[in-house]
């Protein structure tokens, strides 16, 4: 979002997932689309930033992905119905809806380095 209205933040992204285009004409067709909304929802409210700030010491910039990211994309992956770190793969299998998402080794080394501070 660019613009201010009155009682609306200006947020400005670094980074973005793949726009969507949405049509009723059959071409394109993709599953999981619902989810890549849960995405976009804390892209837009700010959860991914947040998250990005807390775990920002276990990934050094620069280092691949942002840790907010795959946070979040661990999170849709779990509200997709997904039981295991391997099953971010279905999101990965995507790449043109979700983006680039990170392998299950990155998403474990993540998960492994949070501690109770962090939480």
């Amino acid at each position: 979002m660019s613009f201010q209205q009155e009682g609306t933040f200006c947020v400005h992204t670094t980074a973005s997932r793949p726009k969507l285009v949405v049509s009723a004409d059959g071409h394109g067709v993709v599953s999981h689309a619902g989810s890549r909304l849960l995405a976009d929802l804390a892209d837009a409210t700010g959860l991914t930033a947040a998250f990005n700030d807390v775990l920002r010491r276990l990934r050094p910039r620069g280092t691949g992905h942002a840790p907010g990211w795959i946070a979040v994309d661990i999170a849709v992956m779990l509200a997709d119905g997904g039981e295991a770190i391997r099953d971010l793969g279905i999101l990965r299998d995507q790449p043109t809806v979700f983006g680039p998402v990170a392998s299950t080794t990155t998403a474990w080394r993540l998960l492994a380095d949070i501690d109770s501070t962090m939480l």
